[in-house]
């Protein structure tokens, strides 16, 4: 089974044992605000765009509320569960879904997670944790893009990451899926450490990331 097969079943797990209406790390969404994005982003293509692009956001948040609405929760999650349609190219091109959803995924399930109190972060597999390394180093200068100072990342182990250039620049250290999250605007709930210049450390503590 793939990395993004197995963190889309763990991440339905614990949908369906959180219930609808469990926080999350997403502002102002509960769990089921949550499943219905998941749901529009790879059934809804036509909304999928307003994700990403402030102007068509609108649009995007009807079509969400119009999911939840319709779709009671059990099946919502079902459908998450299921993954793409036939018809979707995250299904019809081999390794499609590891390159678009697995980061996606594990950054929804933390949410789930990482809202409840009590978590710890997962041990994850040596080939899972690479995956998103790798995804990571990819990735790093768009997801960083609007830092407010100079990033760059530090996988325990010591490999490096660039992500934006900038002075002064502050070094991000922590293991490859406390990186992801950070990178993804999840600073308050990423095990990380900074290095550099205090008041850069603070910005990029606030600032927000992410795509």
């Amino acid at each position: 089974m793939s990395n993004a097969r197995e963190e889309r079943a763990a991440l339905c797990d614990l949908l369906d044992r959180l219930g609808p209406s469990a926080p999350t790390l997403c502002e102002g969404w509960a769990t089921a605000d949550l499943a219905a994005h998941l749901v529009l982003r790879e059934r809804r293509l036509d909304a999928a765009p307003g994700i990403a692009l402030a102007p068509l956001a609108g649009y995007t948040s009807s079509v969400q509320e119009g999911l939840k609405a319709r779709n009671p929760y059990p099946e919502l999650v079902d459908l998450v569960r299921q993954g793409p349609p036939k018809w979707s190219p995250f299904r019809l091109i081999p390794g499609m879904d590891d390159l678009v959803n697995m980061v996606e995924l594990f950054v929804h399930h933390e949410d789930a997670r990482r809202a409840q109190p009590g978590w710890e972060p997962r041990t994850l597999p040596q080939d899972y944790d690479d995956a998103l390394w790798k995804r990571l180093k990819s990735g790093a200068r768009l997801f960083l893009r609007k830092a407010p100072a100079g990033v760059v990342l530090r996988r325990t182990g010591g490999e490096k990451a660039a992500g934006r250039k900038a002075e002064p620049a502050v070094i991000v250290s922590g293991d490859a899926p406390e990186l992801v999250l950070f990178a993804f605007g999840r600073q308050a709930h990423a095990r990380v450490t900074y290095e550099g210049d205090a008041e850069a450390v603070a910005r990029l503590r606030e600032a927000d990331l992410g795509v």
